[in-house]
């Protein structure tokens, strides 16, 4: 699924339950960010609610089906 600007719509699979924002095996939308992505982290929409950077190694990046992306995106 494509952002207005063009941009793909990312999600990541959490595997790791070291940090208290994340939740182990959630999905989690991944945002643009070449800065982060450049210092192998990602910037991710963690259980606050907010956009924050971590490191891309707990997680995995996935491919949804586009019924499993309208109805992530429509639950966030």
């Amino acid at each position: 699924m494509k952002t207005r600007q063009g941009q793909e719509k990312k999600f990541a699979v959490c595997i790791t339950d070291t940090e208290p924002d994340l939740e182990l095996r959630k999905i989690y939308q991944v945002l643009p960010d070449e800065a982060a992505k450049r210092e192998h982290h990602l910037r991710i929409i963690d259980e606050s609610g907010e956009d924050y950077l971590y490191p891309a190694r707990y997680f995995v990046l996935i491919e949804l089906p586009k019924e499993a992306e309208r109805a992530l995106l429509m639950a966030s």
